[in-house]
């Protein structure tokens, strides 16, 4: 079984969850193939042990079977778990919490309240939830998305991209995707993301390559080794700035700290930000350049 129908068959499955039933023709349309796909697609689906079932007539369709439980199918207790665990850390999808339902239903359980991600900053909820709800719909429908960007050096450019996955890296969100502007693929930081539409052009997310992790937001490769002591009023914002492998108590009752941090404008920012509660041990050239700046 190939790749595209794999994963043809599992959106199959979370459509089914998301809207109770859809004709044959509505599938074939959404995915862009023909009806007798989706026919085969869902035969597939039931000798894998997938509750799917069709129904003729003006109100027919395809739907999953209510009630069903899936501990007889391939999904052991932990997978199962990890599936309701995954669902339940998005409560911010708008069918987030009716998908994770319908699957404590057919899972025969439901997963407990342990955790919850909340994708907006203080004060923007609305805002924040609106942005993330289109880029999941573009994603998981394979649909390009329209936004104005603003970039680092300044000025807004207009951006039509092929979404493919979201990432959370170092205290900021990022949408990596395949940029139609530039013909190649990009990484936007998606605070800087403004007007975010679905644009509907249809893409095949299984035959892009997705960036690597390590490509979001890339910094200068010259790191200078630094050894630093902070004030103890400064405790919380160091340990937002620093690993907390690199921190440990000083002798004066503050914080001591030594890491590699990127050379340039950025450290001797983030440095002159704490004031008087930082000091430089060394290097010295970094001691000597924030002192002229003070």
């Amino acid at each position: 079984m190939n790749r595209m129908k794999i994963d043809r068959m599992f959106k199959i499955i979370y459509l089914l969850m998301s809207r109770d039933k859809m004709t044959a023709k509505e599938l074939a349309e959404y995915f862009e193939v023909s009806v007798r796909t989706i026919h085969r697609d869902i035969d597939s689906l039931m000798q894998a042990g997938v509750p799917v079932y069709t129904s003729r007539g003006s109100e027919g369709g395809v739907s999953l079977v209510d009630g069903f439980v899936l501990d007889k199918a391939v999904l052991s207790k932990d997978e199962q778990a990890e599936i309701l665990f995954g669902l339940q850390s998005l409560p911010g999808c708008a069918t987030g919490e009716d998908v994770l339902g319908k699957l404590g239903v057919l899972f025969g359980r439901s997963g407990p309240d342990w955790i919850e991600v909340d994708f907006s900053r203080w004060g923007y909820e609305r805002k924040d939830d609106d942005r993330f709800e289109v880029l999941r719909r573009a994603i998981l429908g394979e649909r390009s998305i329209r936004f104005r960007y603003a970039g680092a050096s300044g000025g807004e450019t207009q951006r039509e991209v092929y979404p493919l996955k979201l990432v959370f890296k170092s205290k900021a969100w990022y949408l990596q995707a395949f940029c139609l502007l530039r013909g190649d693929y990009r990484t936007f930081k998606v605070n800087r993301m403004i007007s975010v539409e679905i644009a509907g052009e249809p893409f095949d997310r299984a035959s892009f390559s997705m960036p690597k992790p390590e490509e979001i937001e890339p910094r200068p490769c010259e790191c200078v080794l630094l050894e630093l002591v902070f004030e103890p009023f400064a405790a919380a914002r160091v340990y937002d700035e620093f690993d907390i492998d690199s921190i440990e108590p000083s002798d004066g009752g503050g914080l001591h700290v030594l890491t590699r941090y990127p050379d340039g404008e950025y450290l001797y920012d983030m440095l002159a930000s704490f004031g008087s509660a930082v000091e430089v041990v060394q290097p010295a050239e970094v001691r000597e350049k924030l002192g002229q700046r003070k």
